[in-house]
């Protein structure tokens, strides 16, 4: 039996671009790998994966009991499994049943926590979703947030718990069942090297410098930015123009109004000076 490392973010917190990155990093070579053709695992959250596991319809099935179902679903992925599994996730960390949490220990090798300033998560999600971002600012402060949750329509999506956004980064670094690395998406702008040389040690890869620095190269935005206008990009919102569009930090200084940042910071201004986003 293999384990399952999880990528686990908040929605547009920098989770794809890490993902680029570990598939640069595993081909080793010295051209770009297409962002269509990453080699981590499917998102947790994918219904073709979950009825495959445990071959029914997932359809027929209330989004708590799928939710029941997916700790045993992730057990069978990983006793299926040869090697290490990289898997993107966007749930908060939550139970799945009154004696099981949603993602079990037993199945996991670690999680990688990325996480964003929430100023520049609104802005990134508001053109993800095609949202305002009054809307977006709003569902960041609701515990009742989900993504494909709506029961009319069959996405090709289990229904993802986030909670607010305080309480998404809370459930994952705050739990002690499974190891965990928080990755700030500041750091990997600043420090890109050694932000990702730390990772990639957390989760028992090679220690190469060299071939991390190669690797952050190969990952760089306006690489991934060119890919993406020459060949399109699957994982794009179809209400959004761009996947990857600046990825700059502090965008929310001239994007946002002085209300929304208040708000923003009313709601979540705890956490982010818990992670340096704001003076004590």
């Amino acid at each position: 039996m293999s384990k399952i490392a999880w990528l686990a973010s908040y929605p547009k917190s920098g989770n794809t671009w890490f993902r680029v990155f570990l598939t640069n990093f595993s081909r080793n070579t010295v051209t770009p790998a297409s962002i269509n053709a990453l080699n981590t695992s499917a998102i947790s959250s994918s219904r073709s994966v979950f009825d495959s596991a445990l071959s029914i319809e997932s359809a027929d099935l209330s989004a708590e009991e799928m939710d029941r179902l997916r700790p045993p679903v992730y057990r069978e992925i990983a006793h299926r499994a040869s090697e290490t599994l990289f898997v993107k996730i966007h749930d908060a960390y939550h139970s799945a049943a009154p004696s099981e949490s949603l993602i079990p220990s037993d199945a996991s090798l670690g999680v990688v926590y990325l996480v964003r300033n929430p100023l520049d998560v609104s802005i990134s999600l508001a053109d993800h979703m095609g949202w305002s971002l009054d809307r977006t600012i709003d569902s960041m402060n609701s515990d009742d947030t989900a993504l494909a949750s709506n029961p009319s329509r069959l996405a090709s999506h289990l229904r993802q718990r986030l909670l607010s956004w305080s309480n998404h980064v809370m459930s994952w670094i705050d739990q002690s069942q499974i190891p965990v690395h928080v990755v700030r998406y500041e750091d990997l702008h600043e420090y890109p090297c050694e932000t990702f040389m730390k990772a990639v040690k957390f989760l028992g890869l090679a220690e190469d410098a060299d071939r991390v620095s190669r690797a952050v190269s190969l990952s760089a935005f306006n690489v991934l930015r060119q890919q993406e206008e020459q060949e399109g990009f699957r994982e794009r919102s179809p209400k959004a123009q761009l996947f990857f569009r600046s990825g700059v930090r502090d965008r929310w200084r001239t994007v946002l109004t002085g209300e929304q940042i208040h708000r923003v910071v009313r709601d979540h201004g705890a956490m982010m000076r818990r992670l340096g986003y704001l003076e004590p």
